[in-house]
């Protein structure tokens, strides 16, 4: 599983930073989530390719994680894309999106699917093969919802010295990797556990778009390997988060540790503080494991 942060500070964009944005990779499937302005641009310079993109979570509609869509989406189409594009975001995407490209006449070369969300409890929106994605509502100035993923277990691991032992025929191998006990002809029951090694664990990543602190969210991120958490202030200017709900670096790390998550990432950082590194320490005094976002960095997870 891998992290690529396309854009990972607040409000509008500057010369040498993005609004938020970010690739992850996961069962070999690329996810964009969010798409703030550049987005299309930070892609080419991570050498993402835009192929490989086939769903696009968006978080809220406010610019700074929604104003590369269209662009985006416009490009996706002047490249000859072909490929279904699925869209998941709040009630109103859908008509926003729409009504450019109406007004432009640039209707795409592929078919694009919306997915508009309204529910204010967490729910399944996407789930495959490989992969599970559901909603983490949060408190913010519009509807707003993170985005949890995870991955579904592997099959098991055939232990074949096992299997050899048992003299069990090679057409009930794949039995076994699903997990299905084994009937020997003398009727003997072999349990699945002797004849198979556990899968490596399956990984899970959350991401927590604007919003004030919110203990909510702790039930449906619990345990998750990474989470990613805004962290739009530093503490002195707590009043200030509350009042435009959005969290500090410490209430980041405060939900982090509820949550007991592995690793905490930190984004979203307002464009009024000279650097970021104030923000890791300060979160470091409530939640140990924290690593700061920035534009171009990726995270092997």
């Amino acid at each position: 599983m891998k992290l690529t942060i396309l854009g990972c500070y607040a409000a509008t964009p500057r010369t040498l930073t993005n609004p938020t944005s970010q690739v992850l990779e996961i069962k070999n499937r690329l996810f964009l989530i969010d798409c703030g302005e550049g987005t299309q641009v930070q892609l080419r310079k991570n050498k993402i390719k835009f192929s490989k993109i086939n769903h696009i979570f968006i978080s809220h509609l406010h610019g700074d994680h929604l104003y590369g869509l269209i662009g985006t989406i416009s490009t996706f189409s002047l490249l000859g894309r072909t490929t279904d594009l699925h869209i998941y975001g709040p009630k109103g995407i859908k008509e926003l999106i729409l009504l450019q490209l109406k007004l432009t006449e640039s209707w795409t070369t592929y078919d694009l699917f919306f997915h508009e969300l309204e529910s204010k409890e967490s729910e399944v929106i996407f789930e495959d093969k490989r992969v599970i994605v559901r909603t983490i509502p949060l408190k913010h100035r519009v509807y707003t919802n993170g985005y949890l993923f995870q991955e579904k277990p592997d099959e098991r691991k055939l232990n074949v010295e096992a299997v050899q032992s048992y003299d069990i025929h090679v057409a009930y191998y794949q039995k076994i990797k699903n997990g299905s006990d084994i009937t020997l002809d003398n009727g003997t029951v072999v349990e699945n556990h002797k004849l198979t090694f556990d899968p490596p664990p399956s990984k899970s990543y959350a991401f927590c778009s604007d919003t004030v602190y919110n203990e909510a969210v702790i039930p449906i991120i619990q345990n998750t390997d990474v989470l990613y958490h805004e962290s739009t202030f530093l503490e002195s200017e707590a009043p200030l988060a509350l009042k435009t709900l959005h969290s500090t670096a410490k209430e980041a790390a405060a939900i982090a540790l509820k949550a007991n998550v592995k690793q905490l990432i930190l984004g979203h950082y307002s464009t009024r503080y000279d650097g970021i590194e104030r923000f890791k320490e300060e979160a470091e005094t409530v939640f140990p494991n924290v690593l700061l976002a920035d534009d171009g960095l990726s995270f092997e997870l």
